[in-house]
């Protein structure tokens, strides 16, 4: 009985870690495209009330141009601080 409510405290162990992966990565993703998903969210809403949503529909469209050069300029050596491979 004792190595059955192991087993289960495993599976629970490890369902808790993908969770904790997925939440990381979703909000690491909206910090990411959150200018933009704000952007296209009011544009939605003011199309929805008859208004229109032109001024937010460019907003968004910045916003995700802003983060594609964003994601254009990122390379390894920005995340090692520029250090050369091999040690040097």
């Amino acid at each position: 009985m004792k190595r059955y409510l192991k087993q289960l405290g495993q599976g629970m162990t490890e369902y808790i870690i993908i969770v904790a992966l997925i939440a990381i990565a979703a909000i690491a993703v909206y910090s990411f495209f959150g200018d933009t998903l704000r952007s296209q969210t009011g544009a939605i809403t003011k199309e929805l009330s008859g208004q229109s949503g032109a001024d937010q529909t460019s907003a968004a469209q910045g916003a995700a141009n802003a983060a594609a050069d964003q994601s254009e300029h990122k390379g390894l050596g920005e995340f090692t601080g520029g250090a050369e491979a091999g040690g040097e």
